[in-house]
């Protein structure tokens, strides 16, 4: 357990180390190609400030609501699931959004579009859709792994369910949850520049643009940019997973 916790602890701290190394060294890159390429008039009317801006924003929009969908409803599914004794329950929906996962990201997103017809929001819940397993799993994983006889010392304090949920169990899982919160906005941030496909707009339409006229610049400032808003969420997600875990821990 003592060699778990350290492992854990030392991963914790590479990931605080690593991430921003990384993106200073893919930022710097990016910089470097935009400074020292020549941009004809169509690489140029791709890479336009305010098409990029716009793209940032529509990419960070879906993102950031998909992930909020899937904590608000991943969390309390995984916090009902944990207050049951059905373990075949818990295993369907584990079994059913692990299908969802298996599913391409573009073949998922058309099959949203079918339903929901094109646009942002079904980008939002087919992302949603997509990356509900880590953070339900998550949940139930970190519920479930704390210690039986701090549940039951709480409740001889005089906790009721709800206050043992929400000052013994949930601050001891955090770390845990967190984890999966962190892989969920980290995918939905990546898959969102496949909004396009569908008219949700996004990073996606500048890297197609590219590939479409053979702009290899296009393509790499696009993908550069995609790739640094993951890694800041997944920096974000690592301070996170870091300091709101209980001292002591």
């Amino acid at each position: 357990m003592q060699e778990n916790k350290e492992l854990y602890t030392n991963s914790g701290k590479l990931d605080l180390i690593v991430t921003p190394i990384f993106g200073i060294g893919l930022f710097i890159m990016m910089i470097a190609v935009w400074s020292y390429s020549e941009f004809d008039n169509t690489t140029a009317d791709i890479l336009s400030s305010e098409k990029l801006i716009s793209q940032i924003v529509e990419t960070l929009f879906i993102g950031v609501c998909s992930s909020f969908l899937v904590v608000i409803t991943a969390i309390p599914i995984g916090i009902g699931v944990t207050r049951s004794s059905s373990e075949k329950l818990k295993n369907y929906l584990i079994s059913t959004l692990g299908l969802g996962q298996a599913l391409p990201a573009y073949g998922l997103l058309v099959v949203f579009f079918i339903f929901m017809g094109q646009g942002a929001v079904t980008v939002i819940f087919a992302l949603a859709f997509f990356t509900l397993l880590p953070v339900l799993r998550n949940t139930i994983v970190g519920l479930e792994q704390v210690d039986k006889s701090v549940i039951e010392a709480g409740r001889g304090m005089g906790y009721s369910n709800l206050q043992t949920l929400l000052k013994v169990e949930l601050p001891l899982a955090v770390p845990i949850i967190v984890a999966g919160i962190r892989t969920s906005v980290v995918i939905n941030i990546g898959m969102a520049a496949l909004a396009f496909i569908i008219g949700g707009g996004g990073l996606g339409e500048t890297i197609n643009s590219g590939l479409k006229l053979n702009r290899s610049v296009a393509i790499f400032i696009g993908a550069s940019l995609v790739a640094l808003l993951a890694l800041v969420f997944d920096f974000i997600g690592a301070v996170s997973q870091r300091y709101l875990k209980p001292k002591g821990l």
